[in-house]
C-alpha cells in the first residue's frame, strides 16, 4: 500500500537537505526561498531489525523491506492560503499525503537566511498553522454552505451528523486553531472528518526539530529544540530532534562507517531512522512477514486488517481465495532460533477468515482461485 508523509515548513529550515538524507538523493537545497518548486518524492525503506534477522536466519536471494513514500513540499510562506509564493500548489500537495512532517528551525546560522530575519520556532509553527487552518477554514465554510440547509429544512440525517462535526471545527479554525485541536468531538466524528472533508490540519503530524550539529549531543539543553517539544506536546503530536546536516553526512556513509559514525554519536539509530519508524506508527500502521528461500519480506498493513485482507495486500487472488493462514509470531522464531522448532513447539497455528493480524507474525497464506 503506497503511504505519503509531506515534508514542510518554512523555506530554508532544512527541508531538502532532510529529503537528500533520508532517500539518498540529490534534491537542490539551494540557499533562497522557492528553490523548490515541484514536489520531489522519494522511497525510502522502513528500519526493521526482525527482517534483518529473519534474512540471517533464512538466507534468501533477496531481503525486501516495507517502503514508505516522502514528499519535499516547497516552503511554505505567510499568505500561502492566499496564494502568496507558491501557496496553492504547495497545499495541493500536502493535501495528498497521509501525514505530515514539519521541519521547525531551531539552529542559529549568519549564513543561511531565514524569511523572518530570526530564529523562533513558536512563531513558524503558528505560521504554518495558521495558513493551513485558513485554507481548512475555506474548505469548512463551503461544506457547511451547502449542509446547513439540508439538516436546517430537510432535516437530512446526514447534513444533521456533518454540521454536529463542522461546526466546532470551524469556530476553531476562524481562531486560528488546527481542527486535531478541537476538543469535545468522539473518535467516529473525528475518522469521518478526515475522510470525508480532506482537512490539512486534520493529518497526523510529526514535528522534525531541525537542530544544530553541536546541540545535538546534548539536545535537553537546546532551548529551541524544547519549545518545539512543548507545542508537539500540546498537540499531543510528535518531535523528534534532528540535525539535517548530521544526517545527510550519516547518509553518504557505508554500512561500517555509519556504524562507527553514529557509535561516535552514541546511538545505535539515526535520527533519520527515528522519524520514518515514527511516520509508520502515526498512520497505525504494522507489520508482518512472509519468508522463504527465495526472498524475506516485510509487508505493511493497517491496525485492526484480517488475515484475509492482509493477503489481499500481497495480491487480490490471495484475497479472493483465502483458505486459512499458517501464522507463527517472530518473538518465538526468536526464542526457538528455527521454524523447524517453532513448529515442534506447536507455536505454528491456523487460523481463519476472523483472525486480526499483529505486529510481527510471520504467515504463509492458503489460497484457491
Amino acid at each position: 500500500m503506497p503511504l505519503k508523509a509531506g515534508i514542510v515548513g518554512l523555506p530554508n529550515v532544512g527541508k531538502s537537505t532532510l529529503f537528500n538524507a533520508i532517500t539518498n538523493s540529490h534534491v537542490e537545497a539551494a540557499n533562497y526561498p522557492f528553490a523548490t518548486i515541484k514536489p520531489n518524492t522519494g522511497v525510502v525503506i522502513v528500519p526493521d531489525e526482525r527482517l534483518d534477522e529473519l534474512t540471517e536466519m533464512f538466507h534468501p536471494q533477496r531481503k525486501i523491506n516495507a517502503t514508505f513514500e516522502f514528499y519535499d513540499i516547497a516552503g511554505l510562506v505567510k499568505g500561502a492560503s492566499k496564494g502568496e509564493g507558491l501557496g496553492n500548489q504547495f497545499l495541493a500537495a500536502i493535501r495528498e499525503c497521509d501525514a505530515i512532517c514539519e521541519v521547525v528551525r531551531c539552529f542559529e546560522s549568519s549564513e543561511i537566511i531565514h524569511v523572518a530575519a530570526s530564529i523562533d520556532p513558536a512563531r513558524d509553527i503558528e505560521t504554518i498553522d495558521l495558513e493551513l487552518a485558513m485554507a481548512d477554514l475555506d474548505t469548512v465554510t463551503k461544506i457547511i454552505g451547502r449542509q446547513s440547509i439540508k439538516a436546517r429544512i430537510a432535516k437530512d440525517k446526514t447534513a444533521i451528523y456533518e454540521m454536529a462535526i463542522l461546526e466546532p471545527i470551524q469556530k476553531a479554525l476562524s481562531d486560528g486553531l488546527p481542527a486535531r485541536s478541537v476538543k469535545g468531538l468522539s473518535p467516529e466524528q473525528i475518522e469521518y472528518a478526515r475522510k470525508n472533508f480532506f482537512l490539512l490540519t486534520l493529518k497526523p503530524i510529526i514535528y522534525v526539530a531541525n537542530v544544530a550539529p553541536e546541540d545535538y549531543a546534548d539536545i535537553e539543553s537546546c532551548a529551541h529544540y524544547q519549545k518545539v517539544k512543548e507545542i508537539a506536546a500540546s498537540q499531543n503530536a510528535q518531535c523528534i530532534p534532528v540535525s539535517c546536516q548530521i544526517e545527510y553526512e550519516i547518509s553518504q556513509l557505508g554500512p561500517e562507517d555509519r556504524a562507527v559514525f553514529l557509535e561516535d554519536l552514541g546511538t545505535k539509530e539515526s535520527g533519520l531512522d527515528k522519524l520514518v519508524k515514527a511516520a509508520y506508527r502515526l498512520l497505525n500502521l504494522s507489520t508482518f512477514f512472509t519468508c522463504g528461500t527465495d526472498e524475506c519480506r516485510a509487508w505493511t498493513f493497517h491496525n485492526g486488517m484480517t488475515a484475509p485482507e492482509c493477503a489481499g495486500v500481497i495480491h487480490s487472488d490471495f484475497q479472493k481465495g483465502f483458505i486459512k493462514a499458517e501464522v507463527y509470531d517472530f518473538d518465538a522464531l526468536h526464542t526457538y532460533g528455527s521454524e523447524a522448532a517453532v513448529k515442534e513447539a506447536g507455536k505454528l497455528r491456523q487460523e481463519g477468515k476472523d483472525y486480526v493480524m499483529k505486529d510481527g507474525d510471520i504467515v504463509f497464506f492458503r489460497f484457491n482461485v
